[in-house]
C-alpha cells in the first residue's frame, strides 16, 4: 500500500481519519443517551452514514489507489452523504411535525437521497449537484430549529441551529475552494471543511443532548 505525498491530501485525510472517529463517537453517545427513541435512531443512522462518508474519504485522499477503485469509492460516498441528508432532514421534520409525520415522509425523503446518489453517476461534476443537494437541506434544517427556538417548542434548539449554521459555513468554504493556511500541517479547503464540521457537530451533539435527556 503506497500513500498519497500530496501535503494538502495527507492533511485532508488525516482529518477525514478524525471527523470518522467524532462523527463514530457521536453516534455511541446518541446510542446512549436515546433511549431507543425514533429521534434517537435517526441520529444514530445520521451519524454512522459520515463516519462511513469519512472514512471513505480518509482511503480516497490518503492512499493511491487505480483509478477505477477510486470512482467506486466516491460513488459509495456520494451515497452515504446523499443518504445523511436525507436522514437529516427527516430528523428535521421529526422535530417539527412529530414521529408520525417523519415516518410517512420517510420513504420520499430517502427516494430523494438515491435520486441525488444516481444523479451524480451520470454527471462529471457532481460536486455542483452535492452542494446544492447540501444547501437546500441545510437551509430548510436551519429555518426549522430557529422557529422551534423562538417558539420555545425544542429544548436545544438554539445548539442545533448554530451547529447547522456552522455545517453550512464549512460546506461554503469548501465549495469555494480556496482556503489554504499552514499550522503545523498544511492544510486545503477540504482539511478545513472537515476541522470546522468536527465543530458543528460538538454543537449538534450539545442541542441533542438537551433535547434526549429528558
Amino acid at each position: 500500500m503506497e500513500f498519497i505525498d500530496i501535503p494538502t491530501e495527507q492533511t485532508t485525510a488525516f482529518t477525514d481519519a478524525i471527523l470518522a472517529l467524532v462523527s463514530i463517537t457521536a453516534c455511541i453517545y446518541i446510542y446512549r443517551i436515546g433511549r431507543g427513541g425514533w429521534k434517537a435512531r435517526l441520529w444514530e443512522w445520521l451519524f454512522f452514514l459520515l463516519t462511513i462518508a469519512a472514512v471513505l474519504g480518509a482511503i480516497v485522499h490518503g492512499v493511491k489507489l487505480s483509478e477505477r477503485l477510486v470512482s467506486m469509492l466516491w460513488s459509495l460516498i456520494n451515497l452515504s452523504l446523499g443518504l445523511m441528508i436525507a436522514v437529516f432532514v427527516i430528523a428535521v421534520i421529526n422535530d417539527l411535525k412529530g414521529m408520525i409525520s417523519s415516518r410517512k415522509i420517510l420513504p420520499i425523503i430517502l427516494a430523494l437521497g438515491f435520486g441525488f446518489w444516481i444523479t451524480t453517476l451520470s454527471l462529471p461534476d457532481n460536486f455542483l449537484i452535492f452542494t446544492i443537494y447540501e444547501a437546500v437541506a441545510m437551509l430548510f434544517s436551519f429555518c426549522g430549529y430557529v422557529w422551534l427556538a423562538f417558539k420555545d417548542r425544542l429544548n436545544g434548539a438554539w445548539w442545533m441551529s448554530a451547529g447547522i449554521l456552522i455545517s453550512i459555513v464549512a460546506s461554503l468554504v469548501q465549495a469555494s475552494k480556496m482556503t489554504s493556511f499552514q499550522l503545523i500541517w498544511e492544510f486545503d479547503h477540504n482539511g478545513t471543511y472537515h476541522l470546522i464540521q468536527m465543530v458543528a457537530i460538538l454543537f449538534l451533539l450539545t442541542g441533542l443532548r438537551k433535547s434526549l435527556k429528558y
